[in-house]
């Protein structure tokens, strides 16, 4: 394992990792936040047009 070091130099790895694992947290931030299940700032969409209510019919 060490000898993958003196290959890749630590500090530019880890803050080349870093940087991805943000980027994909944030990604996956974003894609949450544009479903309707998940997204946890506007809360759940209602639907606009409810169905009025069935009157029975009369006599």
């Amino acid at each position: 394992m060490w000898r993958v070091w003196l290959i890749f130099d630590p500090r530019r790895a880890l803050v080349a990792l870093f940087i991805f694992l943000f980027v994909l947290a944030l990604l996956i931030h974003f894609i949450l936040l544009s479903t309707d299940r998940f997204n946890w700032l506007d809360g759940p969409h209602k639907a606009a047009a409810v169905a009025a209510p069935a009157t029975p019919a009369g006599p």
